[in-house]
C-alpha cells in the first residue's frame, strides 16, 4: 500500500458538500474538475440510531461511493464575528462521525457563514416562496459552500478548511499529532 496523499492537494475527482441542520442535511456535488456545484438532496436529518450509522450519514455515504467523490466538503457555521457556537459543535461532531463512516476520503470543515442567506436570497430571486423552497434551501446552501470551496482550490492550488482526521485504529477524531479521543481537527 502506498503513502496516503496529502489532503490539502487538490486532484481531480468529484467533490461533496454537506449542509448540516438539526432537521435536514443539505447535498451537493460537484463535476470531476471542480467548476461547478449543483444541488443533490435534501436528507432528513436522523434523531435515533440505536448504535447504527444514523440514514442520513448512511446516504452520503452511499453518495460518496457512487460519485467516486475525493473530498467532502462540511459547512461549519461561525457567528459573522468569527466565533463558533452550538451548531459549530454539532457540524464538527457530524463531520468526525462522517470521516470515520466514510474513510479513507477526506472530510474537511469550512466556513460557511452566509451560506443559508445567500441560498434564501438565490432561491427569492428565483420566484420560490418561502414556504416552497423550505424543503430546497438546504441543497441550496450547500451549494454555495461547495462553489465557495471549489472557488477557492482555484485561488490557491489547495483545499480549503480544516482537515478532520481519525485515529482509523481507535476510531476516535485526532488532530495530527494529538491524542486519542482529541476532537479537533487540522488546519493546513
Amino acid at each position: 500500500m502506498g503513502a496516503t496523499p496529502d489532503p490539502g492537494v487538490v486532484v481531480r475527482g468529484p467533490r461533496l458538500a454537506v449542509d448540516v441542520g438539526t432537521v435536514r442535511v443539505g447535498l451537493a456535488s460537484s463535476d470531476p474538475d471542480g467548476l461547478i456545484a449543483t444541488p443533490v438532496a435534501t436528507l432528513a436529518r436522523a434523531t435515533s440510531t440505536k448504535g447504527r450509522l444514523p440514514t442520513d450519514i448512511s446516504q452520503v455515504v452511499r453518495e460518496v461511493q457512487e460519485r467516486g467523490v475525493g473530498v467532502v466538503y462540511v459547512g461549519l457555521p461561525v457567528h459573522m464575528s468569527g466565533a463558533e457556537g452550538s451548531a459549530s459543535d454539532a457540524a464538527r461532531a457530524y463531520a468526525v462521525q462522517l470521516a470515520q463512516a466514510i474513510a479513507p476520503v477526506t472530510v474537511r470543515l469550512v466556513d460557511e457563514r452566509m451560506s443559508t442567506v445567500s441560498a434564501h436570497h438565490a432561491l427569492q430571486a428565483s420566484g420560490r416562496s418561502g414556504r416552497r423552497h423550505r424543503q430546497v434551501v438546504d441543497q441550496a446552501a450547500a451549494v454555495v459552500i461547495l462553489q465557495s470551496a471549489l472557488d477557492a482550490e482555484r485561488a490557491s492550488g489547495r483545499r480549503p478548511g480544516e482537515w478532520v482526521t481519525i485515529d482509523p485504529a481507535q476510531h476516535a477524531p485526532v488532530a495530527r499529532g494529538g491524542a486519542a479521543g482529541d476532537a479537533r481537527t487540522t488546519v493546513e
